[in-house]
């Protein structure tokens, strides 16, 4: 029904929030909680910071190289440069980072026990369906980037 060219089905940003729900009510059901000090809140905002970072910086480069940042868009171009010389998907790895910031400031293991979760969920219905249009797309290209670099890091 709100299925797109790339298969995509939420948007991954919905998909992250979906799981912190989840885990924020696990937490109010069954509370885990994680010690906390002065560095779980400087690591916590550290990530969330980078997050945001790399988000921008991998954003920013997509809009101008004129190729689309929304995942049920039609790339432009294949980008190699930037942040995606190290992370076939660096929004991603940026939301990640959030994700376990936020996990951290919270100072609860649901985040955590969820965490293998929203990954699986994130290459299952995200990003295995955004590789199949980039290969449909850029074709030898797109291989060869993809042996090149990894998907997350």
């Amino acid at each position: 029904m709100f299925k797109r060219a790339t298969g995509v089905i939420l948007p991954p940003p919905v998909i992250y929030l979906l799981f912190l729900a989840a885990a924020w009510l696990l937490e109010s059901v069954i509370p885990i909680a994680l010690p906390q000090n002065i560095w779980t809140d400087y690591f916590g905002w550290g990530l969330i910071d980078a997050g945001v970072l790399l988000m921008l910086w991998a954003g920013l480069l997509m809009l101008w190289r004129k190729t689309t940042v929304n995942p049920y868009g039609k790339p432009a171009r294949l980008l190699e440069e930037g942040p995606f010389r190290y992370s076939r998907n660096p929004i991603y790895l940026a939301d990640s980072l959030i994700y376990c910031g936020i996990a951290l400031l919270w100072g609860s293991l649901w985040p955590w026990l969820l965490f293998p979760a929203v990954i699986y969920c994130m290459q299952r219905g995200v990003i295995v369906h955004e590789e199949r249009l980039l290969a449909e797309l850029f074709g030898d290209d797109y291989r060869a980037y993809r042996g090149r670099v990894r998907r997350w890091l």
